[in-house]
């Protein structure tokens, strides 16, 4: 057993040097107390009163100081994005010849190492010219903006009429993958109710980050948001928002005057998928860029951008979250013996069992979670995602209010989990089965 000093002079006898030594210290410091016109205490206390305000001052400098300090560490953080050769693109990709990790119609990517880090790279194309300047100007604000449900943009290249972007490579699968696995459909690693909140929360929050960029002075749209676009870790299951920055860096929510003179001049002869600038507040010409079941009404209809789209977007994903089913499908019409296909969108099913009353949400609600979860905080996490699709854009809520709601829902869905003796912790593997 270890002794303290303080244990080890109370069971240790004084010596009586040591006692007198005590007398003499105790008499010394009666004396001292009871003249205060001392030089020996005198300085000591001009001493500690000196002290007790420079550490005053200090602190005051330090807590005045602390908002200043933190902007420059923001600044001087490390990694940003880098412009990369395009030599180093073309060699790690062998010359894009290697088997594309996947393929769109808007973008290819390739898995690759560049710089000794395992990366993605995604080749798009540029809706706009973009000079070097710019494109630097554009990297340093977006590699300012880090959160932990983002995948992190480690640089960019351009060569001719692409951008070649470089993303960190996160192991896991797509949201789309996790929930409807291609090679059983009866099975999803999704498979509680918690893990799904958790999703939610996590993408909300993310969302709300881009849009308000704490720190930034600049407004980001995504305009990407949906299942196929978020990367589920294979341990934790965390949620990563892919292609943040694409929008900015490929021109889709960007304007030149050059093209508003154009326009201007041109009339009604732009082409089908150009759009004259609506005259109202934040909003931006794109060309569009967006997948079926995702797209706000009004980018459909007139062309129009802001970050409602976004929200827009979330609402449709917290309702395929919830539900297991696609944004948008073509089934098989019943009794139709020519073959027809009936479009059914997951907006459309929310609504009606909405409509339907607490019976109708509990059969709407994904089957593969066996009927364990609290019915009413489905029934409000439904409400939320139809708030967030509302025709009319000023109608929608902003990310901000939504993420303090869903966060709300997700620590009812806890207390819920926790009276009935769910757990908690998630530790699941993404490999085929």
């Amino acid at each position: 057993m270890c002794k303290t000093k303080k244990s080890t002079d109370v069971i240790d006898p004084p010596s009586p040097r040591s006692s007198r030594h005590q007398r003499m210290s105790k008499s010394n410091a009666s004396s001292s107390y009871a003249d205060p016109s001392s030089s020996v205490n005198f300085t000591s206390y001009n001493i500690s009163t000196t002290d007790t305000k420079s550490s005053t001052k200090s602190s005051s400098k330090s807590s005045s100081s602390s908002r200043a300090s933190l902007v420059s560490l923001k600044n001087s953080l490390p990694d940003n994005p880098l412009i990369y050769e395009f030599s180093e693109i073309r060699s790690a990709t062998n010359n894009f010849l290697s088997k594309p990790f996947s393929s769109s119609s808007s973008s290819s990517s390739w898995r690759c190492l560049i710089r000794g880090k395992d990366v993605i790279v995604f080749q798009r194309k540029l809706l706009r010219p973009i000079e070097l300047p710019e494109l630097k100007h554009q990297l340093s604000v977006i590699g300012r903006s880090h959160h932990n449900s983002l995948v992190k943009l480690l640089g960019a290249s351009i060569s001719g009429d692409y951008v070649y972007l470089v993303y960190e490579f996160i192991v896991g699968a797509n949201l789309a993958e996790c929930l409807r696995n291609p090679r059983n459909p009866n099975f999803t690693v999704l498979s509680t109710w918690i893990s799904r909140m958790q999703i939610a929360t996590d993408l909300a929050h993310g969302l709300d980050y881009i849009h308000h960029c704490s720190g930034l002075n600049s407004k980001f749209i995504h305009n990407h948001i949906k299942s196929s676009s978020i990367v589920i870790t294979e341990e934790t299951l965390t949620p990563k928002i892919c292609h943040f920055g694409t929008a900015e860096l490929c021109g889709e929510t960007a304007v030149t005057e050059e093209e508003n003179e154009e326009e201007e001049e041109e009339g009604n002869k732009s082409e089908i998928t150009t759009y004259r600038r609506p005259k109202r507040p934040n909003v931006k010409k794109i060309k569009l860029e967006g997948t079926r079941g995702y797209i706000a009404p009004e980018m459909m209809a007139n062309g129009t951008m802001s970050q409602k789209i976004d929200v827009y977007a979330f609402g449709v994903l917290i309702l395929e979250l919830i539900s297991g089913d696609e944004a948008l499908k073509f089934i098989l019409e019943k009794g139709n013996r020519g073959g027809g296909y009936v479009r059914v969108s997951v907006i459309e099913t929310a609504k009606k069992a909405v409509e339907s009353g607490t019976g109708g949400i509990r059969t709407w609600v994904d089957r593969r979670l066996m009927d364990s979860f609290p019915v009413e905080v489905a029934e409000k996490m439904v409400v939320v995602g139809l708030e967030c699709v509302e025709e009319d854009p000023d109608k929608r809520p902003g990310m901000g209010r939504v993420a303090g709601k869903i966060s709300k829902l997700f620590l009812e869905s806890t207390r819920w989990a926790e009276s009935v003796g769910k757990s908690l912790d998630m530790s699941v593997s993404l490999a085929p089965r």
